[in-house]
């Protein structure tokens, strides 16, 4: 099944049906973003002479024309490339060049970097601007029928953000992506027509991937003018429209909560904040729920099975009378209902429950494997299973609680020590703000811990004290050896902490 039906089906049901808006400001309702679309399907197939299956690369920032794209690629049996904004040229060329696409869409101040691939076969055929009159000009020939992709076919080919060497294409098929859409509903929020989801995060990741179960419940995509997050004009939209979800990471809540906290914003429009990408400390949804009420859902997924292994829906938020409703709050929540999930020992058969192992998944959601690398797919995949390198542990009722990626987990005197559960600790200080902990080699001890701390404004936080608060909250033997206070953290793109630059540090300074 192409997904691009979900779209025929919205603007046959619900034509008038806001679709997409910028801002305040309608741009298409259901009948003309089904029209539009299939007019570019049929410039992308008969000018541009791409054929099924065919990649079309999207490196642009949040926008209307964002949705059209994609489903216009989707209408046509084409395989969309979405391409983070804020990676630099190079990593976008990177991506364009493994993926050997042939057309890429292109938001103008990001185009001249990519002008030079451009027209050289098999490489980058054509660069089109966004807005410009090559843009307006792939609209308003006939409508093409929608192309009859099988579930099987590629769909979205998403690109790993590449921490550790480059970046691997994710092959999503038709059915991953039917897989992830129903789980939306099963397992994460409900949508009704009318109902809205807010872009603020980047819509070439989660954002853009829950645009598609809005399109099947004929909901309303909004995209802020700004074309980023900014709480104050997000506040501003949620009180303009209805219904209002939208996917956050953790730092984007903190902020979000943090103006809150000042402002007072009308939240009678806010449905639901689902936030993912990163960890969310208990401390944090603590103070989230205590200034915005009980509008959160979690989600814990990756590129190779997108947004969809695990689900704290808001029903779990709620329950603040059961016994264990901390230790839920502090997990990633229960198996979405697409998937297997299981926490297994290094021969990938399942550990008890409440002990720490890989976490592996397996489901309709789960990529078809890696694009043109045969090996990474055989090891990632091997079993049947995916391999996430994430390491937790499942409770007897079937919450899972991660510890830290299995690369991050360190080693001190043979003992495992979870950085995560120290970091935990560490914020319970108000003087602390954000913190990072990461291993250090020690000749006698293999590893040792060290904690990089930024305080909170006006703080004067020592390390005596958060060394009483550690040996007050976990082994002696788990507490930070070293307290490193600095400015800022480093962060990718996505506002996840670097832990390989902050090792990277550690081990510079060894060597000098």
């Amino acid at each position: 099944m192409n997904l691009a039906r979900l779209l025929a089906r919205a603007a046959s049901a619900l034509p008038d049906a806001p679709a997409v808006s910028r801002g305040p400001i309608r741009y298409a309702n259901y009948a003309q973003l089904a029209q539009r679309s299939a007019e570019l399907a049929t410039t992308l197939r008969t000018r541009l002479a791409l054929a099924p299956g065919d990649r079309v690369g999207v490196f642009m920032h949040n926008c209307p024309e964002y949705v059209e794209t994609v489903w216009g690629a989707w209408w046509g049996g084409l395989a969309t490339v979405p391409i983070n904004a804020k990676l630099h040229t190079r990593e976008a060329q990177y991506i364009l060049d493994n993926s050997q696409a042939r057309v890429c869409f292109v938001s103008p101040d990001l185009a001249t970097g990519l002008a030079p691939l451009a027209g050289s076969p098999p490489a980058l055929e054509h660069l089109i601007e966004v807005g410009s009159a090559d843009y307006r000009g792939l609209f308003g020939g006939q409508p093409a029928p929608l192309h009859d992709a099988t579930s099987d076919d590629l769909a979205w080919l998403f690109y790993t953000s590449g921490t550790t060497g480059r970046p691997k294409g994710v092959m999503l098929t038709h059915r991953n992506m039917m897989a992830a859409t129903w789980c939306y509903f099963a397992d994460v929020d409900t949508i009704a027509p009318g109902d809205s989801i807010l872009h603020a995060a980047p819509m070439s990741h989660g954002s853009g991937m829950y645009g598609i179960p809005h399109v099947l419940a004929a909901a309303h995509q909004v995209i802020p003018e700004s074309g980023a997050f900014e709480p104050g004009e997000i506040f501003s939209l949620v009180a303009h429209h209805r219904g209002v979800a939208m996917f956050a990471a953790p730092t984007m809540v903190k902020r979000m909560v943090d103006y809150a906290r000042e402002t007072h914003p009308a939240l009678e429009g806010l449905k639901t904040v689902i936030y993912g990408g990163g960890p969310m400390y208990l401390a944090d949804i603590q103070d989230a729920l205590a200034v915005m009420g009980q509008r959160f859902a979690q989600i814990y997924g990756q590129g190779e099975t997108p947004m969809t292994i695990t689900a704290l829906a808001k029903h779990h938020f709620g329950a603040t009378s059961h016994p264990r409703y901390a230790h839920r709050l502090a997990s990633v929540g229960i198996a979405q209902s697409a998937v297997e999930v299981v926490v297994a020992g290094s021969d990938d058969r399942p550990v008890a429950p409440g002990e720490a192992g890989e976490v592996l998944v397996r489901g309709d959601s789960v990529m078809k494997g890696y694009w043109r690398d045969p090996e990474a797919t055989a090891a990632t995949l091997a079993g049947g299973w995916l391999h996430t390198g994430d390491i937790g542990s499942l409770d007897a009722d079937g919450f899972l609680t991660l510890m830290d990626r299995s690369k991050d987990m360190i080693i001190s005197g043979g003992s495992n020590i979870y950085p995560r559960e120290v970091e935990e600790v560490l914020l319970l200080h108000p003087g602390v703000q954000e913190v990072s902990v990461v291993g250090r080699v020690h000749e006698e001890w293999g590893e040792e811990v060290v904690a990089f701390v930024v305080r909170a404004p006006g703080a004067e936080t020592a390390a005596a004290e958060l060394d009483a608060l550690c040996l007050e909250h976990i082994a002696r033997f788990k507490r930070p050896k070293h307290y490193r206070f600095v400015e800022r953290l480093p962060k990718n793109n996505y506002g996840k902490v670097l832990k390989t630059e902050l090792r990277a540090q550690l081990a510079r300074e060894a060597d000098r």
